[in-house]
């Protein structure tokens, strides 16, 4: 059974680990650049914008994590949680964990009057998918995410600068 808990600043290096875990399962496995220094600034340095819980066993070994953000809906004019990341390491898959994951961040929604919890998944993931579908979560047909990163950044975020 896992505990579900917000993150501290001890649990960096294991979160790091699992960052690179999800990573790798997502065929990604040179993508990450995150450092624990990194995730100690974000997540806990003088004004956090992002946030995690992880799940543990008895032992105090991570088994899952949810790293997430506040969004804003213009329309609901209230906040809503992004998730970034759902991880749940592969030996805890089937046992609840990204289930108790979920249930404590739809708990933080309810109790602060969000009105959204929000999240991607790769079209491939079909284990995944099936995990969201039985839960009630819904797909968002018609919507296509867009990404702008790299050079066409950096000629955007440049272009017309003094």
């Amino acid at each position: 059974m896992s505990i579900v808990r917000e993150a501290v600043p001890g649990d960096c290096p294991q979160i790091l680990e699992m960052i690179q875990e999800l990573a790798d399962y997502e065929k990604e496995p040179d993508a990450v650049h995150n450092t624990v220094a990194d995730l100690q600034e974000h997540l806990f340095g003088p004004n956090p914008q992002v946030f995690a819980h992880v799940a543990e066993d008895e032992s105090g070994e991570l088994k899952g994590m949810a790293l997430w953000f506040l969004t804003y809906s213009t329309w609901e004019g209230r906040h809503g949680i992004h998730l970034e990341d759902l991880y749940v390491r592969e030996a805890q898959r089937g046992s609840g964990t990204g289930t108790a994951l979920l249930r404590t961040l739809a708990q933080f929604c309810v109790q602060r009057g969000y009105r959204r919890l929000e999240w991607s998944v790769l079209d491939w993931n079909e284990p995944a998918i099936k995990f969201y579908d039985a839960i009630g979560a819904g797909s968002m047909d018609g919507w296509t995410t867009r990404r702008l990163d790299g050079e066409a950044l950096h000629a955007l975020g440049t272009r017309g600068a003094n």
